[in-house]
């Protein structure tokens, strides 16, 4: 069945739409429905609107940072086991390969990825069969329209999704959840996860700051500004305000702007052009502008060099630093999202699964992978059961005759 996201398809009317029998799709689309394009969105306290507005629609640094690692989390293969046995097909990742009808497996897992990156938190929401089981849609709702509602005890009893006044409540109180709740470590927040835009904010200010300083000098010619001294005749030194007006318009018209950059002025008895430069280190922005972009990707931990940033020299080549990113950055991200969605999942199933990183299919840690296998390999004091423990294998399942 179609995903109806939306309260009408274009050229219906609302009252030709039949009402459905079965509706296999995301709670909240209604309420997207109905306050769609109706009102601004209302932002959270945590004002995540503002950390993506500055950090990642107006950063090129932090947007190649979320980018780069939820791209590069998405395309990380995962595998299905249980206590027993590794799944070739399981219905959990025939779930995760479409998981809705407007996503596949890299899409969904992207948003997932993203928003954890850029508010810290991740929220999944499972569209359930009318008989129970397995989910038969999973969908990324955005973070900044969610808020936990806590109990008197301080654990989530429900998950709120607001937008321009409308809500939908999610109620967390039975079981399977219908929420998976993703998110980062924070110190000092007992709900919400702190996100790398938040430690990063300080050093988006800098480069943002530092780039628009560069577009203002730009606009004046990329040089700074000087000081025109007028002496008259009779040593008085003031203009008309005719002369002022007549100067100053002359100054904006001819002088000011990348297009006017080097044109000749031309200067009328009683009047001198003084410029008024800056410091070497005052005008070096660029500096500031790639230290503060260090920063930023440091943040994310994401390896300044796969980034382009001048001025890295932490690491031998660029091989080693793609094996740091994904060993340091994306593993581990990829590790704690599969493990919550998976054990979110078993509560929908009934039963235990895991989902792990398939490390045999990354390429970055093809090198490492195979030298750790030839170890385990070439260890004769370790059995077969053992060797395949060492290398995150289950056991090899075995027939009911001990064959």
């Amino acid at each position: 069945m179609a995903l109806r996201w939306f309260g009408r398809r274009n050229g219906e009317a609302d009252a030709a739409l039949p009402a459905p029998v079965e509706t296999k799709a995301s709670a909240t689309g209604r309420v997207v429905a109905l306050a769609a394009g109706s009102g601004r969105v209302v932002w959270s306290p945590r004002d995540v609107g503002s950390l993506t507005r500055a950090g990642f629609t107006g950063n090129p640094v932090g947007f190649r940072a979320v980018k780069l690692i939820a791209e590069a989390a998405a395309a990380v293969p995962l595998v299905c086991q249980d206590a027993r046995r590794r799944y070739d097909t399981h219905p959990v990742l025939d779930l995760m390969r479409r998981p809705n009808p407007a996503q596949g497996r890299a899409e969904l897992f992207e948003a997932l990825f993203g928003q954890l990156l850029l508010s810290g938190n991740g929220y999944l929401e499972a569209v359930e069969p009318a008989a129970g089981g397995l989910p038969v849609e999973l969908h990324v709702l955005r973070s900044d329209r969610m808020s936990i509602v806590p109990g008197q005890d301080g654990w989530p009893v429900a998950y709120e999704y607001a937008l321009d006044g409308r809500k939908h409540r999610f109620d967390m109180t039975g079981s399977p959840d219908p929420i998976c709740h993703i998110r980062s470590f924070h110190p000092l927040d007992d709900h919400y996860g702190l996100s790398p835009l938040q430690a990063a904010a300080v050093a988006i200010d800098v480069h943002n700051s530092a780039s628009a300083w560069s577009k203002a000098l730009l606009d004046n010619a990329a040089r700074p500004s000087g000081a025109i001294i007028y002496k008259g005749t009779d040593g008085q030194g003031m203009l008309s305000p005719d002369q002022y007006d007549r100067l100053v318009s002359e100054m904006e018209m001819h002088h000011q702007g990348a297009r006017n950059a080097g044109r000749p002025m031309l200067l009328e008895g009683g009047l001198d052009w003084k410029p008024m430069g800056f410091s070497p280190s005052d005008m070096e922005f660029h500096q500031t502008k790639a230290a503060a972009a260090r920063e930023i990707a440091q943040a994310f931990g994401v390896p300044p060099m796969l980034m382009g940033i001048p001025g890295e020299a932490t690491y031998a080549n660029y091989a080693e630093a793609h094996r740091a990113f994904y060993r340091l950055t994306v593993l581990p991200l990829v590790t704690r999202v599969a493990a919550s969605v998976a054990w979110w999942l078993s509560e929908h199933q009934g039963s235990e699964i895991d989902l792990k990183p398939d490390l045999d299919q990354i390429p970055a840690l093809a090198e490492e992978r195979d030298q750790h296998w030839a170890r385990v390999g070439a260890a004769d004091f370790l059995t077969e059961a053992e060797k395949r423990a060492a290398l995150g294998l289950p056991p090899i399942a075995r027939s009911a005759s001990g064959g």
